[in-house]
Order: structure tokens, then C-alpha cells, then sequence
């Protein structure tokens, strides 16, 4: 069976999706005029979508790529009329990059996608929408020849109708073209250019492309606000838009169902009355919720709301979405979910990777999510500086993760036209994230930037309009917090403190008056004063006593936090690496607690043991045991050890060193405080090092680590042994210089080559220089399209051996 639309050169899994989805919306074709196959937005990760009887997205996923602009032609012939151009998948960045050394004048060009869609001749009572999830940064579609409005704006979607423009038959000629160049939008539009901006942006479309298929009228969008959600008479206000191309000719009811393990929870159902083509909104009460299961960071409960227009009682159409109930408040006491106070304890994220910039695919997004909630034990993110892929934000639902997101921004504040378009990204913003139950805050400012009373006045406004149900905040500087009572008007004020204590302890400034008061940032490349050495700090390969303290000071700012109770919490920065041109080296700013590979460095010991309880025993010391000529006595007199056991027993080379305890008194406030060893020692011999832990007496973890660098091996690793024959899924396949007993080796060195079979593609530099990495990077495997079967990796390091790893790529079947 041959599928009546897809995008030409996409592989044939692209079209089963579509023939094995659209079965429903076939038969419902035959039965009324207004019924067709739909897609929700609610899809993130690239396959298809099947919600109910009548609803399907199909992605367009392949593509053909020029770097170009689009050469005017008739509007018989493709858009381009030059060479079909390289075939890409969709994410993608519009140039190659290396891990470091980025140069924005490669991608700041403009750029052409194109395909061509093949779409049913009988398309009585359809509509059809281009949706864009990001593309970096300005978004111009072609089809047949008329051009669409340009779109500025990297991180939040556009939408296209292309129901008036297309032709019958075969040939209906698609072209993209992406600028991306620096432009008057959020974050961008300083003079001087992306050094104005604390984060690079790669050009491309770097997120999934979908075709909607629609009946004339249908469900557009779904609000499903839980309301009262604490008290007995909890319900669920259901705000339905119905985008109407013509008025209805028969009766239309509307029905929503809340739905758990496909079991109907509750259901609300009402007359619709369409008399005029545009928008109209229905409101529904989905009430006698009785005892349902909230949403918390520890039993994150997920519920679906399945939203269906009927026509003479037959289902044509319908939206769902995915909820959870919780209560989030920011009160002059703290936060407070659920009706209990919980301290925040996150981290910040950017979104950008190495080699590809934004350019990954949904499982790479969702593993940042696992990382933060289940390695760093973090209970919130902010998404700094800009709304993030909606797979990362699907995860955090699902883990537990609270979020801050916020608008695109940076600092900078310009013009009317700038300002227009940062209001319109708080509306795209909240459309497109308000059901996300992870979401618990709304960043309506952009980040540092000064007081626009007039601007931020109609932003905190038009959010509360969208979504009443969460507070609005923006991060302030020390600058603008001086005056903040004369131009600031949020729910929460949020503070970006960076500043130490006269002893050289992180500082942490005390909450404004009478508001609810977090710490947005915290930490960073620490005392933003002393600017010797600012744009290398917790560089792997950098200063291995400056890499012991970073772990140190993170403590520091969550245990001095958490001890005023006016605090809500500290979301530090940050968790990963980035690339950036201020304040950085090579293009990479390294304040994260992981490097860009998102492999934990030594500040990163402090959250992988902040676990609740010591049900799983963790000893991460914050220092390599190391006697090389930067370490010659070893970790110092006082080295930290992060564990959340209750006694740690040091061994020298076996014998009895040091018996060991937290130090609550320095740390009172912290679920695990570190513990401090004297480990200034002769390293002659290479002495080996052993930690028990210890839980109520029973030794419940041992860790030993190797000074001796001739007994060095060579790790290498992936995260996932299963992938998609998509030609966009990916895995990290992690490799490093490890003791012999597997813990990181400092300032590890060695070239690194690939070999791939299969049908699989590397993403990185092969070869992969060590020393620069300061011993550990990682590269990222990724499949073709269409192409089932077993990928094998190896791994050679110049001087440690070779390692084997495979991967089972499945493809799609019908």
C-alpha cells in the first residue's frame, strides 16, 4: 500500500507512519465531509501521533539541503532550481561543528530546506498546517511558489496554513528558507552581536517539522487547568479554542475525558455552536475527581485529557493532552507543593550540545531530564534562557522534575519592534507548555534584564490571562535589585547572586521584603568580582585545586540557603557546560557541574550523593587521586569527600588512616554533609586509596582508587543499547582515561579513533583529541533511515587498547 502524502526523499518508514496511522481518518473521510486525519502539537519526538479515532501528525523529517538562498522561479518547478542539494534529516545544523573553537560567521547566512509533498487528490473538507517547532532563527516557507510571512524567533513554533496554495496532484514544491543570521528578536538585536548574547546560537532547523491534516473545523488547542486542587471539591476547567474555516451545517457537541491507564475518570460534554468561520472557545468542568493521585517530584501522576468534536454524534476530530494535579505556591515561608514546604534544590540547563548545537533529537533532550532528577538529585530546572524542546519538558513530567521556564533572553532590552516580539514569546510560551504539570513558574522577564515597568507590566498581564494558575518571576541582578521596588512588579523575586563572603565562602544576600524570594542563580564560575582566570574556572583540563572547591561551594550556597526559611531555594549554575563567547576559551564557558558532554566533573560530587535516605550508598570524593606534577602532594590537607553514608573509614595503601563523619556543623542544612580528610601526602610508591562507607555500623560501600598511571585503562561506554531507524535517534557513547579501579584519571591525555559498521553514523571528531577534554568526551551515534540492524563501535586509544560496543537500530514496521 503506497501512502497519498509524504515528503519526497524521506525514507520509506516515514510513509508507513503515515499509511499505518491514517486508517481511522480514511474511514472517517467516507462518513462526513468535515472529517480528516489531525495532528495535536503534541508529538516531540518525530513519530506519529494517534490519539483517538480522527487524529494524526505526519513529520517531515526528510529533506533536501542547500546553502543558498532560493533562486526565484515559475511556479511549476521546484524553488530552487540549482543542484537537489545535500539529502538531511530533520534536526539539523546548518554546518558541521567540532566541540569547541565555534565561529558564528560559519552559520550566519541564509539557508535552504526543500521537499516536495504528495498529497490525496480528493481533499474535500481538509485543512493543511506546516508546524515548525524551532527553527534558529528566522523562518521563511515557499510552497508552489507563494511566499509565507517570515517568522523571527528561534525557540518557540510557527504555523503555516497551506490549504489555499496547494495544487492537485504530485507536485507541491516546499522550500524553507532559515536565516540565520543576528536579528532585532529575543535574545538578539545588540549592536555588537553575539558576544551581547551568553550563548551561541546554531543556525538550522534544529527541531521537528510536522504536516497537520484537519477537518474545516477542529480542536486547535486544549487548556486543562486543574483547579482547587487540595480540596474536596477539586475539579478541572477545560478551555477548548475551535478554529472554524467555515460554519458548521450540522450539530457539533464537544466531549472531554479524563483518562488514567485508559480508564475514564470523569467526562463533560456540550453543545457547540458554530455560525461564523474563526475562532471560538467552549468551555467544560471535568469534576467527581474524588481521590486522584496528585503529581509531586516523588510520584510525578500523569493523567490524560481527551478532548473530541463530534458531528451527529459521530467523533471527527479530537486533542489530547497529558496533565497532572498538583498544588505549586511560592509563599513569604517557602515553597510549597501540595500544601508542604520543599526546599528547591536545582540546577540551570542550556540546551545546547557539542557538534550539532540544539540539534538533537528527543531521546538526547530526555536524558538531560534523567541526569538532572536521578544522577544530580535535583528537584527543579530552570530552562535558561529560552522555552526548551518539549521532549525534555515531556520527561520532567514524568520524573519529577519541577521547571522554571522562561522567555528568550538575555540582559538586553531593544526596541519597540524587539519588544513586541518578547511579548508575543510569553503568548507562544504558555500555548504551547501551560499543560505541563513539571512547569511551576513563568519567567515573563528577560534574564538580567533592567526594569521596564510599561514592558513587563503587559507581560506579567497577558500571562496571567493564558494561565492564572502559575506565579510570574524574572531573574535579577544586583543592579536592578537595588531599585526594585520603583520599577518591579512579579509574584516571585528571584536573584542571581554571585558574590563571597568575606572568609571567601559563597555568599547568599537574604530575601527581598514581604515577597516570596528564590535564588535563580548561584555559584557559576563563582566570585564574578575577581576576574583573573574568570573564563577557565572548572575547566576539566584547567586548575585541578580550583576543579576540588567547585563541589565545595555549591554546598556552601544550598546549606547557607536552605537555613533561612524565607528562602524557597537555590537553582545554581549550572549543570552542563556550554558554548558561548563571554567570558569563555575555545567557546566554551565551563561553570556546569558536568562538562558539555554532560559527563560529571568534580562539581558534581556534591548532588550525586544528596540522595533521600542512603537506600543507595554513594562515596564520591571531590578530588582525583593524583600525585602527577600538578598534584604532587595529592588531594590536600583539607579534601572533601561528598557520601551520603553516615562514617567513611580512609585506608592508605590498606593500612588505617582516618575514621571520618559529616560535617553538620559547617553544613548543617544540607540532606548529606560532606566529610574532610588531611590527604597532603608523599605520593613516591603510588599509594592506593580505600573508602568504606558505613550505614548504622554495617559497611555498605567500598571504593578504591589508583595513583599508579601505568595501570590506566580506557573506558567507553553508551547510554542506550537500543535505537530507531529514523535517521534522527541517537545515543551518547561516552569514553575516557580511567585508574584501575574506573574512577577518572586527571588531565587524562591520548588520541582516540572510531570505527563504525552498521548502519549507524557518527556524530563528533574522530579523531578525538583527550588533553584538551582533560581526559573524558564523548561522541554520539546516530541511525540512518530506514536501516534496521546492529551498529558496533570501536574505540581505540593511542595508547590504552581498544573497546567494542553494539547497538540494535529497529526499524519501523508496518
Amino acid at each position: 500500500m503506497n501512502s497519498p502524502l509524504y515528503p519526497v526523499g524521506s525514507n520509506s518508514i516515514s510513509r508507513r507512519r503515515f499509511v499505518r496511522g491514517c486508517a481511522a481518518g480514511a474511514a472517517a473521510l467516507a462518513s462526513t465531509s468535515i472529517l480528516g486525519c489531525h495532528g495535536n502539537g503534541s508529538a516531540s519526538s518525530g513519530q506519529s501521533v494517534q490519539s483517538g479515532p480522527a487524529s494524526r501528525t505526519i513529520p517531515l523529517t526528510g529533506w533536501s539541503f542547500v546553502d543558498q538562498k532560493p533562486i526565484k522561479s515559475n511556479p511549476d518547478a521546484p524553488t530552487n532550481t540549482g543542484p537537489f542539494g545535500e539529502g538531511v534529516i530533520i534536526p539539523h545544523s546548518v554546518v558541521k561543528l567540532s566541540w569547541k573553537d565555534w565561529d558564528p560567521a560559519t552559520w550566519e547566512k541564509v539557508w535552504t530546506y526543500y521537499t516536495n509533498l504528495s498529497l490525496p487528490e480528493d481533499r474535500k473538507g481538509l485543512r493543511f498546517f506546516l508546524h515548525f517547532d524551532g527553527v534558529m532563527v528566522g523562518t521563511t516557507p515557499t510552497l508552489n511558489g507563494h511566499e509565507f510571512p517570515k517568522h523571527l524567533g528561534g525557540y518557540l513554533p510557527s504555523r503555516y496554513e497551506l490549504t489555499d496554495y496547494i495544487r492537485k496532484g504530485d507536485a507541491n514544491y516546499l522550500s524553507v528558507q532559515v536565516d540565520s543570521r543576528w536579528s532585532n528578536v529575543p535574545p538578539e538585536g545588540a549592536p555588537i552581536g553575539p558576544r551581547r548574547v551568553d550563548y551561541l546560537e546554531v543556525g538550522g532547523i534544529y527541531r521537528d517539522v510536522r504536516l497537520h491534516v484537519v477537518p474545516t473545523i477542529y480542536i486547535r488547542d486544549v487548556f486543562a487547568k486543574p483547579v482547587k486542587v487540595l480540596d474536596s471539591d477539586r475539579h478541572i476547567e477545560v478551555t477548548c479554542t475551535i478554529d472554524a474555516g467555515t460554519a458548521a451545517q450540522k450539530p457539533l457537541r464537544i466531549r472531554s475525558e479524563l483518562l488514567r491507564d485508559a480508564k475514564v475518570v470523569s467526562r463533560s460534554e456540550e453543545n457547540v455552536s458554530i455560525d461564523k468561520p474563526g475562532d471560538s472557545e467552549v468551555k467544560l468542568t471535568l469534576s467527581n475527581l474524588g481521590n486522584i493521585a496528585l503529581w509531586h517530584v516523588d510520584s510525578p501522576n500523569l493523567y490524560q485529557v481527551v478532548t473530541t468534536l463530534l458531528v451527529d454524534g459521530k467523533p471527527v476530530h479530537d486533542y489530547t493532552t497529558r496533565i497532572g494535579l498538583r498544588d505549586a505556591r511560592f509563599e513569604l515561608e517557602g515553597f510549597f507543593l501540595n500544601g508542604k514546604r520543599l526546599q528547591i534544590f536545582g540546577l540551570n540547563r542550556h540546551e545546547v550540545f557539542p557538534y550539532v548545537g540544539y540539534a538533537m533529537p528527543a531521546r538526547v533532550m530526555r536524558h538531560d531530564a534523567h541526569i538532572l532528577r536521578h544522577d544530580f538529585n535535583c528537584n527543579m530546572v530552570r530552562c535558561s534562557h529560552y522555552p526548551q524542546h518539549e521532549a525534555f519538558l515531556d520527561a520532567c513530567d514524568e520524573l519529577g522534575l519541577m521547571v522554571w521556564e522562561e522567555v528568550p533572553g538575555w540582559g538586553y532590552l531593544g526596541d519597540d519592534a524587539w519588544k513586541e516580539l518578547l511579548v508575543r514569546d510569553v503568548h507562544d510560551m504558555i500555548i504551547r507548555d501551560r499543560n505541563h504539570p513539571s512547569i511551576i513558574i513563568w519567567g515573563t522577564r528577560a534574564n538580567e534584564s533592567a526594569n521596564d515597568p510599561p514592558l513587563y507590566t503587559r507581560t506579567k498581564a497577558l500571562a496571567k490571562s493564558l494561565d492564572d494558575s502559575r506565579p510570574s518571576s524574572g531573574s535579577m541582578t544586583s543592579g536592578t535589585r537595588r531599585n526594585y521596588k520603583k520599577g518591579w512588579d512579579e509574584d516571585v523575586f528571584a536573584f542571581d547572586d554571585y558574590h563571597a563572603n568575606p572568609d571567601g565562602t559563597v555568599g547568599i544576600t537574604g530575601p527581598a521584603d514581604d515577597i516570596p524570594y528564590m535564588l535563580s542563580e548561584a555559584v557559576g564560575q563563582f566570585d564574578y568580582t575577581k576576574r583573573k582566570g574568570f573564563g577557565i574556572r572548572y575547566r576539566r583540563n584547567g586548575d585541578i585545586a580550583l576543579l576540588q572547591l567547585q563541589a565545595i561551594r555549591h554546598a556552601q550556597a544550598h546549606s547557607t540557603a536552605a537555613k533561612n526559611k524565607r528562602i524557597c531555594g537555590v537553582v545554581a549554575w549550572c549543570a552542563f557546560e556550554y558554548a558561548s563567547l563571554v567570558n569563555a576559551t575555545d567557546t566554551i564557558k565551563t561553570p556546569g557541574v558536568s562538562d558539555v558532554f554532560r559527563i560529571p566533573k568534580l562539581g558534581a560530587t556534591f548532588y550525586l550523593t544528596q540522595t533521600q535516605g542512603n537506600a543507595k550508598p554513594r562515596i564520591e570524593p571531590s578530588f582525583y587521586w593524583d600525585f602527577g606534577p600538578k598534584t604532587p602532594r595529592g588531594p590536600g590537607k583539607e579534601a572533601a569527600i561528598f557520601s551520603n553514608c553516615d562514617r567513611l573509614e580512609i585506608f592508605i595503601d590498606g593500612k588505617p588512616h582516618a575514621t571520618l563523619h559529616p560535617d553538620k556543623a559547617r553544613y548543617p542544612h544540607l540532606r548529606h554533609a560532606p566529610f574532610f580528610v588531611d590527604l597532603d601526602l608523599d605520593g613516591t610508591g603510588y599509594p592506593e586509596l580505600r573508602i568504606d562507607g558505613y550505614i548504622k555500623d554495617k559497611r555498605a560501600l567500598s571504593r578504591s582508587f589508583s595513583s599508579d598511571p601505568l595501570k590506566d585503562k580506557f573506558y567507553f561506554a553508551a547510554d542506550d543499547p537500543e535505537l530507531i531507524a529514523d535517521g534522527s535517534d541517537a545515543t551518547r557513547l561516552v569514553f575516557k582515561v580511567v585508574d584501575q579501579f574506573g574512577a577518572d584519571r586527571a588531565l587524562g591525555t591520548g588520541e582516540v579513533r572510531f570505527e563504525i559498521t552498521g548502519p549507524g553514523e557518527l556524530v563528533g571528531d574522530n579523531p578525538f583529541d583527550l588533553a584538551p577534554a582533560g581526559g573524558a568526551a564523548a561522541v554520539w551515534i546516530k541511525t540512518r533511515p530506514g536501516e534496521g540492524g546492529t551498529i558496533t563501535v570501536k574505540a581505540t586509544h593511542s595508547a590504552l587498547g581498544s573497546k567494542s560496543l553494539t547497538l540494535k537500530a529497529h526499524a519501523y514496521t508496518a
